[in-house]
Parts: C-alpha cells; sequence; structure tokens
C-alpha cells in the first residue's frame, strides 16, 4: 500500500471488510419462506431446497462471522455452488407457479396464491441479492482487499464522493436494497450496472419479477372479481 492510499475512498483501498451476518440472515429469512410453499410448487422432496439454503447459511458464517475479509476461494466456490443450486430451485418454484396458473389448475383462492407468489418474488430478491453481493468486483474478500480498480456496479457515493464519509464502502445491505428496487422497477434505480454480467443479472431478475407480478396479481384479481 502506498502513502497516499488513504486518500483513496474506502472502497478502492484494503478495508476490514463487511460484515456477515446481515447476508447470513437473510438466508434464514428465504429458508422460512421456501418452507411456507405448498408442495406442489416445490421439487420434491420438499426439504432439500431448505437444507441445500440450511448448508449455504452455515458456509457463508464458515467464511468469516464478522467480516467478509482474507482469501477463502475454496469455501467460496462452495457458497457460489449452493446460491446456484439455490437459484435454480426457486426458479423452478417459479415456473411450476406459472404454469400452474396458466393451465388453471392453481389459484381458488386469492390470498394462498398471493401467498405463494410473495413467497417466491422475496425468496427471488434475497437470491439476486447475494448474487450482487458475491460477484461485484470480485466478492467481499475482494472489495474489502481493494484489488479491483474499476466498479462493477456504480452506486451514487461512487460517482459523487461528496455524497457520503472517505470510510464509506458497500455492504450487504446496499445489495439487498439493489435487488428489491430492481424487482419492483424492473429497471436499474440508483445503481447503475457496467459490466456485461450485471446487466445480465439485473436484466433475468427483472424478467422473472415482471411475469410472476402479472401472472399472479392478474390471476388473483380474476378470482376476486
Amino acid at each position: 500500500m502506498t502513502t497516499d492510499d488513504t486518500t483513496l475512498p474506502a472502497w478502492r483501498r484494503p478495508t476490514e471488510g463487511a460484515h456477515r451476518w446481515p447476508a447470513a440472515l437473510t438466508v434464514a429469512v428465504a429458508i422460512g419462506l421456501q418452507l411456507l410453499l405448498p408442495d406442489r410448487l416445490v421439487i420434491h422432496p420438499h426439504w432439500v431446497l431448505p437444507a441445500l439454503s440450511a448448508l449455504l447459511l452455515v458456509t457463508l458464517v464458515g467464511l468469516g462471522p464478522r467480516r467478509a475479509a482474507g482469501d477463502h476461494r475454496h469455501a467460496r466456490k462452495v457458497a457460489l455452488s449452493l446460491l446456484l443450486v439455490v437459484s435454480a430451485g426457486n426458479a423452478g418454484s417459479a415456473v411450476l407457479l406459472v404454469g400452474h396458473i396458466l393451465n388453471g389448475s392453481i389459484g381458488d383462492q386469492a390470498a394462498p396464491l398471493l401467498a405463494a407468489g410473495a413467497s417466491i418474488y422475496l425468496t427471488n430478491i434475497v437470491v439476486f441479492s447475494l448474487w450482487y453481493w458475491e460477484f461485484d468486483r470480485g466478492g467481499p474478500a475482494a472489495r474489502a482487499a481493494g484489488s479491483r480498480e474499476f466498479p462493477d456496479l456504480l452506486f451514487p457515493q461512487m460517482a459523487d464522493p461528496k455524497l457520503a464519509p472517505p470510510d464509506w464502502e458497500p455492504v450487504y445491505l446496499d445489495y439487498l436494497y439493489l435487488a428489491f428496487t430492481n424487482a419492483t422497477a424492473f429497471s436499474p434505480t440508483d445503481v447503475m450496472p457496467l459490466k456485461p454480467w450485471a446487466k445480465l443479472t439485473m436484466l433475468a431478475q427483472s424478467a422473472v419479477s415482471l411475469v410472476l407480478v402479472v401472472l399472479v396479481v392478474a390471476r388473483a384479481v380474476n378470482i376476486l372479481h
């Protein structure tokens, strides 16, 4: 580290790293949402996806219960593999839900339909927030090391340092907010994707969210009328 590194914003220089517990907490919430889904909207056996999510939670904690710093390549590969499986499982639930809506085999009552749709929708937000958190500038450990000069996701504080103190750097809550706003607005809001992977990931999340919202709400409104 050179002598003038201290003049750089925190996201450009080595730091202690962000806390992992917010990411672990949202995974625990996702597990609860998965357990609430009816049997015909999950990949059987029903316990497989929550069990894999629980393993992801343990892995995240094992990577470092406090700060996301240090080199944990093998454990990170495990976390990414499990995240991929959890993403595929939730995508499968979304496909099953859409299929049941289209063939009329689900949705006799609006409340259970909306509850199932909300569970998949919220899990989708959690899953994509973890993808953003794990891949932006090489992941949480790489961000703590300050090894990437250029951002993958441009936060407002990066574009204008006057908007934040010198020790500001994105934490998991920022990525959760990004996933939530992208899922509700179906487009970038205040965080802009700069790299192709970020653009494609945000595109995929918006597409899934749009299909879920349109079909589930339309079916529920039809039932209520």
